[in-house]
């Protein structure tokens, strides 16, 4: 949508001389309907899953438009990937990108090199009917074979054999990334979306905090976290440090945190279907901005209004209907640091993603877990 086509009122909170127009002449438009006023935001994420959803009001959608960052994928990529299934499900790679430039230098550590890697995905599975979804998290220690792969500026990086999983995003950025979810699985990535460390904590900021339960105290100095056992409602500071934490819970792994990602993803989309949103306008453009501000999406998501329409379709799945499950491996005998991946369990999984069909509990029995399930919990 141009400047020249934005109608409306102007931002909430600031005021506005802009005259309404006449959809045609002699014919008002119709008023905006309570489906039309409002843009809900929902933040799915795990270090970084943002889903915006609801609906929006037209005079919002060039401010927001503008906020969000696009990557082509389907140019990048052209036609060498899997097909699509054409059964009414869809396939949406969402990573937490741990960008070492601006923002993020202080949350992330490091210097201010630009310098970025996945530090948390998830394959988000969305059945026909759109009413319940399989989450796949992969960890990023998993040791896979990178494909060849073009960034997103043209330039090819050639394959790699035995590297860890994140190195294929700071290596080609979300191309490659995609790619190689898409070599390893042979599951078609539909969408793709990212959020980076700061867009994070500010959209749990904007939510008021989630509420969770601790089972245990976790203490990490290095992801600056310290929670007694109990119910808390976590600051964005604090949730960011719960989804990042490895050594303060389980073994230690990324397995551990995993589990605790998973734990808070559920606890964020049940609490967001009960924040009174449209009761207050301002909260309401604040955490569109927020959100939009935070991610990157693929290019077919790349509006508001494809973004609308896109999570409307997702707003049905409550925590209960998401089976979160993480990619079935084991330790690496020769590298305790590492995980490399249990093929015939993982192939169930992709099989069972292929055919819109359930993630069977025989997937992951007798798989490295982490020890970290059961610690925290909505």
């Amino acid at each position: 949508m141009s400047a020249e086509s934005t109608p409306g009122p102007g931002i909430p909170g600031k005021n506005s001389t802009t005259p309404s127009r006449r959809a045609a002449k002699g014919r008002r438009r119709k008023p905006p309907t309570t489906r039309r006023r409002a843009l809900t935001a929902t933040a799915w994420t795990a270090a970084g899953i943002v889903v915006l959803g609801g609906t929006g009001a037209s005079y919002l959608y060039f401010k927001l438009n503008g906020n969000l960052k696009t990557v082509d994928i389907n140019q990048a990529l052209g036609t060498d990937r899997p097909g699509k299934v054409d059964n009414g499900s869809e396939n949406i790679l969402v990573l937490g990108s741990d960008t070492r430039s601006g923002g993020n230098k202080k949350l992330g550590g490091g210097t201010d090199d630009g310098s970025a890697r996945s530090d948390t995905a998830m394959i988000v599975h969305v059945y026909a009917g759109h009413k319940k979804a399989g989450v796949v998290s992969v960890p990023r220690d998993t040791l896979v074979d990178r494909p060849e792969c073009t960034d997103a500026k043209g330039g090819t990086h050639p394959a790699a054999h035995g590297v860890m999983f994140n190195e294929a995003y700071s290596t080609g950025g979300a191309t490659c990334a995609v790619k190689t979810v898409e070599a390893l699985t042979g599951v078609r990535m539909d969408h793709y979306l990212e959020v980076d460390f700061s867009g994070f904590q500010k959209l749990i900021d904007e939510l008021g905090g989630v509420q969770v339960t601790t089972t245990k105290t976790i203490h990490d100095p290095d992801s600056h976290l310290n929670l007694d056992a109990g119910t808390h409602t976590l600051t964005g500071q604090q949730a960011l440090g719960l989804v990042r934490t490895r050594h303060g819970v389980g073994d230690g792994s990324d397995l551990g945190r995993i589990q605790l990602q998973q734990a808070f993803v559920k606890a964020l989309v049940d609490q967001v279907k009960h924040v009174g949103l449209f009761t207050n306008p301002k909260k309401l453009y604040d955490l569109a901005d927020t959100a939009t501000r935070a991610v990157t999406t693929d290019s077919d998501l790349g509006s508001v209004n494809s973004l609308i329409s896109f999570a409307d379709g997702l707003k049905g799945i409550s925590a209960s209907h998401m089976n979160m499950v993480t990619m079935p491996v084991q330790y690496d005998p020769t590298n305790p640091n590492r995980v490399i991946i249990e093929k015939s369990k993982a192939q169930q999984v992709w099989d069972a993603l292929k055919n819109d069909r359930p993630i069977p509990a025989s997937a992951t029995q007798g798989t490295a877990t982490g020890k970290a399930k059961g610690v925290v919990s909505g």
